[in-house]
């Protein structure tokens, strides 16, 4: 089965502003070693904080666009990463070079000194593309459809090995130094000449899993293509399907489009957040949305989601 934990931890899931039980949008990705930010609104480092989540181990910061309420918790936690004279590079991606701007301004206003490297990449909200791998996983840009340039983030893992079958080790003479190569899918070559088949004395590994994150957007069908099949897919719900007019108008979702979106990319669950200020109850969201995609959750300030 899979040996690396693969979670994401909802920091924040409200909308626009934050209230008194929800914060604005902000999620932290965990992946064996791997931590990633994914969006920063006002307060995320305290719920960090809050959470018990290590905010030192985080080395990436994914940014879905320039509202207020997806960014605006990112220059304190810079500022506090200072404080703690943090060396470690920073990267941050976003699909606008204004933060880079923003930062500057910032920086040059409150006089802040940052003894880590801070690296901040620009990615096209316009197309589906690779901006990020490492040895664990790979990150592709979504394209969605807002009223500012905005895109989602998908984290897939890398395809695991095949596993090797101990039992033939002895019966085919295999060196340990073979094993290696077999796993990576090498059919092996006795010294005889013999070729034993890869699938012979290997078994394959498990899917690769993948995590979605979609914020903000209007109905967007070509979401789904980009995720087939996605294991777990986060997909704004700023209204009930009583205001779905609305959220047209303001580049949102409702409960039903992000149901469908799950529907049509076979996601194999839903997970949505980013509620508007307006409901204090959450429970008609998921009633909605279970509607159409039965396998849905919200997204809860504090609540950890495993990838399976």
């Amino acid at each position: 089965m899979y040996c690396n934990a693969f979670t994401i931890s909802i920091l924040g899931s409200n909308a626009a502003k934050p209230s008194a039980k929800r914060n604005p949008s902000g999620q932290l990705l965990q992946y064996a070693n791997f931590y990633a930010l994914i969006d920063c609104g006002e307060g995320t480092q305290q719920q960090l904080l809050k959470y018990g989540l290590k905010t030192s181990r985080i080395t990436h910061i994914f940014i879905s666009h320039l509202h207020g309420d997806h960014f605006l918790g990112l220059m304190p936690l810079l500022d506090s990463y200072a404080l703690s004279n943090r060396t470690s590079d920073l990267h941050i991606f976003s699909p606008s070079a204004n933060l880079k701007v923003y930062f500057e301004m910032h920086t040059q206003i409150s006089q802040a000194h940052y003894p880590y490297h801070i690296e901040f990449h620009v990615v096209n909200p316009n197309e589906t593309a690779i901006i990020f791998k490492n040895d664990l996983l790979t990150v592709r840009t979504i394209p969605l459809k807002h009223t500012a340039p905005c895109c989602g983030y998908l984290f897939t893992e890398k395809q695991l090995e095949r596993k090797f079958l101990i039992e033939f080790q002895e019966e085919y003479a295999i060196h340990f130094s073979k094993i290696p190569d077999i796993k990576k899918g090498a059919d092996y070559v006795c010294p005889n000449g013999q070729i034993v088949p890869n699938e012979q004395i290997t078994l394959p590994p498990p899917p690769s899993r993948s995590y979605a994150y979609c914020s903000d957007t209007s109905f967007y069908p070509s979401i789904a293509s980009a995720i087939k099949g996605v294991n777990l897919l986060y997909h704004e719900t700023t209204y009930l399907d009583e205001l779905q007019t609305r959220a047209e108008q303001r580049g949102h979702s409702t409960t039903t489009d992000a149901a469908k979106i799950a529907k049509q990319a076979q996601a194999k669950q839903l997970l949505i957040g980013h509620f508007s200020t307006a409901y204090n109850d959450l429970a008609p969201f998921l009633a909605e949305a279970t509607n159409i995609f039965s396998n849905t959750a919200l997204a809860i300030d504090g609540q950890t989601f495993t990838i399976e």
